[in-house]
């Protein structure tokens, strides 16, 4: 079984929305609804359980889950105070049987299901614990000091942006979030604690349009892309 989380639980700070970007509206539709849909109509996932804000859980449930009709949806739960601890809540209601984690920012809801489907087909063509989702780095990098001052400039060979989906055999991701917590770590994305836990991550490329909303330009820039997609006919 392959079940998907959905991590949604965070507070849109930088977005300026403080009280949660994941329900501002997108396309007419909740932002976590357009990432809903993409993983309820993709064939490889089994079942989804969404990690939400604490405060927002029953509205995430009738405007999000019930307000696209999703029916794989087994769970919806509270985050944690990190992601971390968000992606370990969502962990802890994962169905019996699901032997394949897919991890995914609700914030990022441009994704498409034709994409979680090769990142899922490649955890066992890759022969890897885990695979991300994300991009070569193409912008110069520089290295800067607290004022502002160029240190040095970074050489991109080898680079990747890291994204999400991040798609994991569930023992291994079961076994990193169980070392995380002994040791009280926290990391930025789940690939970095299987990383710390000895597993072994393949990078996968995808659209660079996958970006994650995260600053008010950004809502407007998925806006745009949505409604562009509904006048097309959508994306499989």
């Amino acid at each position: 079984m392959i079940c998907a989380i959905l991590v949604a639980a965070g507070t849109g700070t930088r977005s300026g929305l403080a009280d949660g970007k994941q329900m501002t509206s997108l396309a007419g539709e909740p932002m976590l609804a357009h990432t809903l849909r993409a993983f309820e109509e993709c064939p490889a996932i089994d079942a989804i359980v969404i990690v939400c804000y604490a405060e927002r859980v029953e509205e995430c449930r009738e405007r999000v889950v019930k307000g696209t009709g999703a029916r794989k949806v087994v769970a919806v739960v509270a985050g944690g105070s990190t992601r971390t601890r968000s992606v370990a809540a969502g962990l802890e209601v994962t169905p019996q049987g699901c032997d394949v984690v897919v991890v995914h920012d609700g914030a990022r809801p441009l994704i498409e299901s034709s994409t979680i489907r090769e990142a899922v087909g490649s955890l066992e063509s890759l022969g890897a614990d885990g695979v991300v989702v994300g991009h070569p780095v193409v912008d110069t990098l520089k290295s800067v000091g607290a004022d502002g001052r160029v240190i040095a400039t970074v050489d991109r060979a080898g680079l990747w942006v890291a994204q999400t989906p991040q798609v994991f055999r569930a023992s291994e991701l079961r076994s990193a979030h169980r070392r995380a917590e002994t040791q009280g770590s926290d990391a930025t994305d789940d690939a970095a604690l299987v990383e710390a836990d000895g597993g072994s991550i393949v990078m996968l490329e995808g659209p660079r349009w996958n970006f994650k909303v995260t600053l008010a330009e950004d809502i407007e820039a998925a806006d745009a892309l949505l409604l562009r997609r509904k006048r097309e006919g959508g994306a499989a």
